[in-house]
């Protein structure tokens, strides 16, 4: 995975609660076993209309909406447990989402996936809101190392909390095999004390 440590950049709004992951990936795509390629369908019945249109009013469709952090409404993700989601999300080019609660399933998928997920409280998700549909351009600085999240045009810098595991693989583009090979020193030399240890009784 791609290392997360700092990510300042516009947004685009989805300002609708209860997004669950059918909506995120519906289930007819759910049949490739990779993760690429499942961005084209990200939200998929909200993008195109039964002809396969783009719906213009869509936010994704809007040309002046771009950059890498989504922010959306309370209860993001929740629904089936399907994996896809995260993966839809993050290949579509996004790197964080922001929320005020986001489903448990889909935070971990996230998480799993080099996707971060933000929580936020409802007043900043409010204001955050209020600033994108005021400029479009409007920047936001997600910084993991410090667990902050900024908007950088009101100032208002708000905490966030992960896992501290989680933290670690993200900041090093870690899945949890790689996050195992990285402490596979630290794994030899305990089993090495544990022997010896052994053989000293």
């Amino acid at each position: 995975m791609t290392p997360f440590k700092k990510l300042t950049s516009t947004a685009v709004p989805l300002p609708i609660e209860d997004v669950d992951t059918d909506q995120i990936i519906p289930a007819r795509f759910l049949k490739a076993t990779t993760r690429e390629g499942f961005g084209e369908n990200l939200f998929r019945d909200w993008r195109y209309d039964k002809l396969n249109h783009p719906k213009e009013d869509f936010v994704l469709n809007n040309p002046t909406y771009s950059g890498e952090i989504l922010v959306a409404g309370a209860n993001f993700g929740c629904g089936s447990s399907r994996e896809h989601a995260a993966w839809a999300i993050a290949d579509h080019g996004f790197r964080a989402v922001v929320s005020s609660y986001f489903a448990d399933i889909f935070r971990g998928n996230a998480l799993n996936n080099g996707l971060l997920p933000v929580t936020v409280s409802p007043e900043v998700l409010d204001e955050v809101f209020r600033t994108i549909e005021t400029d479009h351009t409007a920047r936001f600085t997600v910084n993991l190392e410090q667990q902050t999240f900024t908007n950088e045009q009101t100032g208002t810098v708000t905490g966030f909390a992960i896992d501290e595991y989680k933290k670690t693989c993200l900041i090093n583009g870690y899945d949890d095999i790689d996050f195992l090979l990285s402490q596979k020193d630290k794994i030899a030399a305990f089993e090495g004390a544990r022997v010896d240890h052994s053989l000293s009784n």
